[in-house]
């Protein structure tokens, strides 16, 4: 299965490195990154060198080197890397609680995925939302609502490579 991370407007530097730590573990072809989700150094990287080199440093301390890994690639909005993918037979499934939301351990996965991640605090909306194919979501059987984003996606990349394993 082809599997890309689309991570939008993620706002923590540690969440963006740990995120590409467990997509090196799970074998994601590459992550997304879009809105104001820092990034590491990308080639032709238009940031200031002294902007892209300290987002790359603090980067590091949670991703351990898997953004050097990693394809990574950077669009101010995730319309036009949606759209595309979609083109390319990608379905885009949202992590996201909403009232249709499929739950995640019942999820028959397609061989081509996106799974967008949204902000930290109000996750994915509705605009965006919108434009997905599914919406995924993770049982919660504790008091809280939701895990932390990098939690979260390792939680579903997990679940997505091992669906239809144990049968």
């Amino acid at each position: 299965m082809n599997i890309i991370l689309l991570a939008h407007n993620i706002r923590s530097i540690y969440n963006v490195g740990s995120l590409l730590r467990s997509a090196d573990g799970f074998g994601v072809e590459q992550i997304i990154f879009s809105g104001y989700s820092p990034y590491p150094v990308l080639p032709n990287d238009q940031r200031l060198p002294h902007i892209r080199d300290k987002l790359t440093r603090q980067i590091h301390k949670t991703a351990l080197g898997a953004e050097k890994t990693i394809a990574c690639s950077y669009y101010e909005s995730p319309v036009t890397p949606i759209t595309n993918l979609q083109q390319q037979g990608y379905t885009i499934a949202a992590l996201e609680q909403t009232p249709h939301s499929v739950s995640l351990p019942t999820y028959d996965p397609p061989g081509k995925l996106v799974l967008l991640l949204g902000e930290e605090v109000q996750g994915i909306g509705a605009e965006l939302l919108a434009q997905c194919d599914i919406a995924l979501e993770i049982p919660m059987y504790g008091r809280k609502e939701s895990f932390n984003v990098s939690v979260a996606a390792g939680i579903a990349l997990y679940a997505l490579r091992t669906a239809g394993s144990s049968t």
